[in-house]
């Protein structure tokens, strides 16, 4: 399977399309007015403490306060609290975390006016982006993420990632971590490090290592809602999270992010710089790569099924439910059952992509066409679970329900992707109505006589829907040729489909278009005072 990104930078911001075989599976949008992403660390101010919620507000910026639950505190927050107390104050502090004295653990069912009060300043992280009228979701459980592992300040514990099944590698990936990383930093080994090499875990634990002491350089001098450590942009921290030996292709149009991009592969792998490339052709980089039609295909509320079939998505405040029809795919087969289970297994994988494409996140529901067979609804599941295997968000799925519902939960970080798929009419402009059609003919004698006699013209085209075009060149002397009596100029008369009937466009002998307000309107009033 062939992986491609491919990055497209605007002038709001960068657009990423992660395609597999050619086909979109992801896309992002981050705006560079975004300065609230997962994963960034504040110095945050305590606003409110709400012991009935078990909670806090705090101020990191941003327009609403941010929320903080006591069970986000993690066990070693007056230990964060003391560091950053002495690297606001002592200038002998340190970064490095060997020769902290831990204090006690907090109670995992305390009450948290025990350990916050308004006012205090902390070290936060975002957890969930902003997502509606709610502000950031907050967390004092520090961790800087790496290409292969994940540092935990305040923490001296190694973990292996679930995934790795094998026993051998988990504890040679243990032993390996646990022999290199500083004291009192904790370390998750992450999936990809599976079969790694002791000198790549190295230069990424001291990357993470680095950013840790430039925080804490930030920290001297930083202020009330501040950003100590910044995360990766989102190109960065997808290259970071996907960049493996399936990866072909990284395709950039701006030559300031691919200089970017290129020194942060060059130092999280420069062996994969050959497949960085600038696309530099003369089409548009998304219409190039054939992302912007899947995009509007994508996003729209019903979305084909290839093979036959088609989703509903629709979303409410509680959740959201997606809905699978047959369409006419139930017209070419006999059996009922196996036409369900077809058209379900396709959902099933369309399913997946949907909720990674749209970032869908939260309580998902999704009907299924009715099937008799138990087997063949533990088909649909074991293929739903196996493609959300390949998301990277988190995510639990249930067995269909004898009512032939899924459900399915999904980690939600950050607010829905979504693209208007809609567009305005061209001939109402969105207005429901269009001019009286019977005035259309008036409006174009009208330009016309107005461009040959008032401002001499010496050729002119006029683009016409069809009808109106056969209006104009039928009959034993038409009108186009009476023109031709009347200013003894030709006037070219061309077929546009793509016009409304009420709609048309004059070019002048050089081939550009003419703004009419327009010539044909004031004409129109001329003639109405001449008439009076």
């Amino acid at each position: 399977m062939s992986n491609e990104l491919i990055i497209n930078s605007t002038q709001d911001g960068e657009r990423i399309a992660l395609l597999q075989d050619k086909r979109l599976v992801e896309y992002h949008f981050e705006r560079k007015d975004t300065n609230y992403i997962v994963g960034d660390i504040f110095l945050g101010t305590v606003k409110k403490v709400m012991p009935g919620l078990n909670a806090a507000f705090i101020d990191i910026g941003y327009q609403k306060d941010a929320f903080l639950h006591y069970h986000d505190l993690g066990a070693n927050v007056k230990t964060l609290n003391k560091y950053l107390k002495a690297a606001q104050t002592q200038k002998n502090a340190t970064p490095k975390l060997n020769q902290i004295k831990f204090e006690p653990e907090i109670d995992k069912l305390g009450k948290i006016a025990d350990v916050l009060k308004k006012g205090q300043q902390l070290l936060v992280q975002i957890v969930k982006e902003p997502i509606s009228t709610k502000g950031p979701r907050l967390s004092c459980e520090l961790s800087l993420a790496g290409r292969f592992l994940v540092l935990v300040p305040f923490s001296n514990t190694v973990s292996v990632s679930k995934k790795i099944v094998s026993k051998e590698e988990r504890t040679r990936l243990k032993r390996l971590i646990t022999s290199i990383k500083p004291e009192n930093f904790g370390v998750i080994i992450r999936t990809v490090a599976e079969g790694r090499e002791v000198a790549e875990l190295d230069r990424d634990l001291r990357n993470m290592l680095a950013n840790w002491e430039e925080g804490f350089k930030t920290l001297k001098t930083a202020k009330p809602c501040d950003k100590v450590i910044g995360e990766l942009n989102r190109s960065s921290s997808i290259l970071r999270d996907l960049l493996n030996e399936s990866f072909d292709n990284i395709v950039v149009d701006d030559s300031q992010l691919y200089e970017e991009i290129k020194t942060y592969i060059g130092s999280i792998a420069p062996d994969k710089l050959k497949i960085l490339k600038q696309y530099t052709g003369k089409t548009k980089t998304y219409e190039h790569f054939h992302i912007e039609k899947q995009l509007k295909a994508a996003f729209g509320k019903t979305v084909t099924i290839p093979g036959g079939g088609y989703l509903v998505i629709e979303h409410t405040e509680a959740l959201h439910v997606i809905d699978v029809n047959s369409g006419n795919k139930s017209n070419t087969e006999t059996d009922q059952e196996a036409t369900a289970l077809h058209v379900n297994l396709m959902a099933a994988k369309e399913v997946a992509r949907q909720l990674r494409l749209r970032d869908i996140g939260g309580i998902i529901v999704v009907d299924f066409i009715d099937m008799k067979s138990p087997e063949n609804r533990q088909k649909v599941y074991e293929v739903v679970k196996e493609e959300l295997k390949r998301d990277r968000s988190k995510s639990t799925v249930l067995p269909i329900s004898k009512f032939g519902l899924m459900q399915i939960t999904r980690q939600r970080v950050r607010p829905e992707q979504n693209i208007v798929t809609g567009e305005v009419c061209p001939t109402c402009n969105g207005t429901g109505k269009i001019t009286a059609s019977i005035l259309v003919t008036d409006e174009i004698e009208a330009a016309v006589d107005d461009l040959l006699t008032s401002h001499n013209h010496k050729g002119l085209t006029v683009y016409l829907h069809p009808f109106v075009y056969d209006y104009y060149t039928k009959g034993m002397v038409s009108k186009q040729t009476r023109w031709f009596f009347k200013y003894f100029k030709w006037v070219k008369l061309i077929k546009d489909t793509s016009l409304g009937i009420t709609d048309f466009k004059v070019m002048d002998d050089r081939g550009d278009e003419i703004e009419l307000r327009t010539a044909a309107v004031e004409m129109l009033e001329v003639h109405d005072k001449d008439e009076e």
